[in-house]
């Protein structure tokens, strides 16, 4: 009899051992899962906003070297070289603007995976207890 009871502790123990295993490698599918969701919607975010930023740029420098043809062309001839210089150095505190602009933007948005890290913190911390 002793021999039977020994068995049956045993046994139970492995059950509860697959068990927690089954629950753990199901957690990790379902972490996996949502940072392979997380990961197809960066990629298409970050390509279209490659693909309209590229349109926009093209588009906004047309525009504003056609403007900055128009003023050259439109000043007098003894006035064009101040008219180019100033129309340049709008240019370059543009550019410099609005990459002042495109660090703040890049700092706000929050970090990449961040559903995922923090699901899997959760999990850390309920395996740790």
């Amino acid at each position: 009899m002793a021999g039977a009871s020994q068995g049956r502790p045993r046994s139970g123990l492995v059950e509860s051992a697959k068990s927690l295993l089954g629950t753990l490698v199901a957690i990790v599918h379902n972490r996996l899962e949502l940072l392979s969701t997380e990961i197809q919607e960066e990629i298409g975010r970050v390509a279209l906003l490659l693909l309209w930023g590229a349109l926009a740029l093209l588009f906004a420098f047309l525009g504003i070297a056609f403007v900055g043809l128009l003023i050259v062309i439109a000043v007098s001839d003894e006035h064009r070289v101040l008219a180019v210089a100033l129309i340049a150095a709008l240019f370059l505190l543009t550019a410099v603007a609005a990459a002042l602009l495109a660090a703040r933007q890049i700092a706000a948005k929050p970090r990449p995976f961040d559903a995922s890290l923090t699901e899997l913190a959760k999990d850390r911390e309920l395996l740790q207890r």
